[in-house]
């Protein structure tokens, strides 16, 4: 079984917001397919879907962004999924808006919800799908940054590149990692 977990802030008031876009591309990947995050468990919300005859387990943490680890590793232990087998989906400021980037391994980056991740699951070598938001501009501090709105031009390229990486997901239920890699990088 894989699982996609797409990393951002639960509750309204962080919908939409830069450091949501993980959230945005599992939201995108249920409208497809009319599915819905039906199991609470694991300070988090989830689903068990099969894609053409694929188990794919796709969660949302529900804790806050910096703590994304204490939801993703009870969650990995209990379903004995392989660290292999998971694809974390988080906002990058290194890459410019609406830019997508598949990568197999790294650290964290500064991205305290990867941090979180690293930490508890002691390990860097777990698939990332990261979604470009750019970096502030002047003296606007990062945090204000990534928990702001996009702007209505950047809107339409986050729109585009969350469809994009939600394909990159598809594809990647069904195809080898590398092989999604050189399709959309």
């Amino acid at each position: 079984m894989k699982c996609i977990i797409g990393l951002g802030n639960p509750g309204k008031k962080y919908e939409h917001t830069r450091h949501n876009v993980g959230f945005q591309v599992i939201d995108e990947l249920l409208r497809r397919h009319g599915w819905s995050l039906s199991k609470e468990k694991f300070k988090g919300f989830y689903t068990m879907e099969n894609i053409n005859g694929n188990k794919v387990l796709i969660m949302q943490p529900h804790t806050f962004m910096n703590l994304s680890g204490e939801s993703v590793k009870p969650l990995l232990d209990y379903y004995r999924i392989p660290v292999e087998d998971i694809l974390v989906i988080y906002d990058d400021l290194d890459l410019p808006t609406g830019k997508i980037r598949l990568r197999q391994k790294g650290g964290h980056g500064g991205h305290n919800g990867i941090r979180s991740l690293i930490d508890h699951l002691q390990v860097k070598t777990f698939k990332r799908l990261r979604v470009g938001i750019g970096r502030p501009e002047g003296s606007m501090a990062v945090v204000d940054y990534v928990l702001g709105r996009f702007s209505k031009e950047q809107e339409e390229d986050m729109d585009h590149s969350v469809n994009v990486a939600a394909d990159a997901c598809e594809e990647w239920i069904e195809r080898d990692f590398t092989e999604v890699m050189n399709m959309f990088n």
